[in-house]
């Protein structure tokens, strides 16, 4: 159990869900690890049975949370929704992250937002430098509350009962080896050090970090408070830097005043922020549980899939339900969604919010989602693509276009085992008029934006007229798809489709790649284009998954 031993674990509740503890184990075990883990290896960190943890398992790879790979099970992108799930219905990052974007530009640091969990922070939202030496947290990272700049302001507001947990937990995990974010701690300091600090920070309203998580490693913070709840700390937000460009106390002295300003402008937001609009709760969640179990049998855990369901009914205008919002969104029965709020409740994922109400804990954050947020488009799309080329017995191809926007680029690839196949590496450039990826991502652009100058001819057949070539470029934007037949090269017959993100843009396309002589146009149009559109829509499920809250890097 992340940040805490087994033996501070309070008493598993009668009523409790076992095989939905059992899974949260297994997706804890899969976070802290990076995100794979052989079955093997979650037998001996989980301590389950293997039968257990292969069941378990197949029933994550059936909701699209894992993906199984020979012995490995990896997180996969769709387990996102449940981090994403607490993320909307805090509706901080939505609010604020703008802000936070807006203040690492304007400073080149890196700039966090962090909320308090319950002796650590953990972060919801990363606006971060690329440099050589640069800031490794993700979303959804837990670090130990006194090692950091956001800490002491949280602890500002702990309870009695808080702070014996704190120094309990301090006592039976000095190392901090509960947090596997930061490295082990080597100088063990004082409880007294700590709360010094917490002292400090209510006087002064803000906190410094001075390479208390490693060497070179400084932060200042600052509380933005809710208004709209009686100024409680909503989040932190903090700068953070390195020694080689900032001292902990230039920090404070250069950098303290922009970001107070930064703050300032968050609370504004909040105070006229709007409040949630109650939107209809979904439906049903859960009844696909059903058929799942009728077709995988023994191998489909329903009581974990439909436990894990219960989460993803929270969300935006959803920050609190009752027991019957919960049952009519998932479709469970209400002692079946109180046995799964009751077992959320023991793991520390779930809290009661007033007096009948549920809300959802930063630690829905633990289950996939920080190995997840700094993924890539080319990374979410490989699977799909070689379950594409296994289809179709062809290669399959994610590209994007250049910045300059007149070559395209693969940044994704799956071969297939032919005599003569294509053979194309990732990070190749080709010209994107005479390719069926590059039409498709020219057609998306306005027409003032296409550069469709110097287009010599690569074999007979390619399209070197502007004015042919615009015309067939809105043709495949209205036909959805395009198909270049040895434009580029003799024998070479592609069909493309495009790849959108949440706004409907098109970031890239995917293709599929043959020799003429294997298909005629009128088969690729027939056999392969469904396949091809059948994989973007599983690509751009996953990618707005993961880019609701999360950056996805697109090359």
């Amino acid at each position: 159990m992340p940040a805490k031993t087994i033996q501070d674990a309070p008493a598993v509740p009668a009523e409790a869900v076992t095989p939905l503890i059992r899974g949260v184990a297994v997706l804890w075990r899969l976070t802290e690890a990076g995100g794979t883990l052989s079955a093997s290896g979650l037998e001996k960190a989980t301590g389950l049975a293997r039968s257990t943890v292969d069941r378990i398992a197949s029933t994550l790879a059936r909701m699209g949370y894992v993906r199984l790979d020979g012995r490995d099970v990896l997180l996969a992108p769709r387990v996102m929704e449940l981090g994403n799930a607490y993320l909307a219905a805090l509706g901080l990052p939505a609010l604020l992250a703008a802000h936070a974007d807006a203040l690492a530009d304007e400073l080149d640091e890196s700039v966090s937002l962090a909320v308090g969990d319950r002796d650590g922070i953990r972060f919801i939202h990363q606006a971060t430098r690329r440099r050589a030496m640069s800031l490794s947290f993700r979303i959804g990272d837990l670090l130990p509350a006194e090692r950091t700049a956001p800490g002491p302001l949280f602890a500002t507001q702990w309870s009695d009962a808080e702070w014996q947990a704190w120094r309990a937990r301090r006592a039976a995990d000095p190392e901090d080896r509960g947090f596997p974010a930061v490295p082990p701690r080597e100088h063990m300091s004082s409880d007294t050090a700590f709360e010094r600090r917490a002292a400090r920070a209510r006087e002064d309203d803000w906190a410094l970090d001075d390479q208390l998580i490693e060497p070179g490693l400084v932060a200042v913070s600052v509380p933005v408070r809710d208004p709209r709840a009686g100024g409680r700390i909503a989040c932190v937000a903090s700068v953070v830097s390195h020694t080689s460009r900032h001292t902990a106390a230039d920090l404070r002295d250069t950098l303290l005043p922009r970001l107070r300003t930064a703050v300032a402008e968050m609370e504004r937001e909040l105070r006229g922020a709007p409040e949630p609009r109650r939107e209809a709760a979904p439906a049903g969640l859960a009844t696909w549980t059903g058929a799942s179990k009728q077709e995988l049998g023994r191998e489909f855990v329903e009581s974990l899939a439909r436990g894990l369901t219960v989460l993803t009914a929270f969300g935006e205008g959803r920050a609190e339900l009752t027991l019957t919002d919960v049952a009519q969104a998932t479709g469970l029965s209400r002692a079946t969604a109180r046995r799964a709020l009751i077992t959320y409740g023991h793991l520390g994922l779930v809290r009661p919010s007033g007096a009948r109400a549920f809300s959802l804990t930063p630690r829905v954050l633990s289950l996939g989602f920080p190995p997840l947020s700094r993924t890539s488009l080319a990374r979410i799309a490989t699977p799909h693509l070689a379950e594409l080329a296994d289809r179709v017995h062809e290669s399959a191809s994610l590209a994007v276009l250049t910045p300059s926007g007149e070559e395209i680029q693969y940044t994704a690839r799956a071969a297939t085992a032919r005599v003569m196949s294509v053979d194309i590496a990732v990070g190749t450039r080709l010209p994107a008029y005479a390719t069926s990826l590059g039409r498709v991502l020219l057609a998306d652009l306005p027409a003032g934006e296409r550069h469709l100058g110097g287009l010599s001819p690569l074999t007979p057949r390619t399209t070197t007229d502007p004015a042919t070539l615009t015309a067939v470029l809105e043709d495949v934007r209205t036909r959805g798809y395009a198909l270049v037949d040895e434009e580029l090269e003799e024998g070479l017959r592609s069909v493309a489709v495009p790849v959108r993100d949440r706004g409907g843009r098109v970031v890239a396309a995917v293709n599929v790649a043959m020799h003429a002589a294997r298909r005629s146009v009128e088969e690729c149009v027939r056999d392969v284009l469904p396949e091809l559109v059948e994989t973007a829509g599983r690509v751009e499920r996953d990618l707005r998954v993961a880019g609701r809250f999360a950056r996805v890097a697109m090359s």
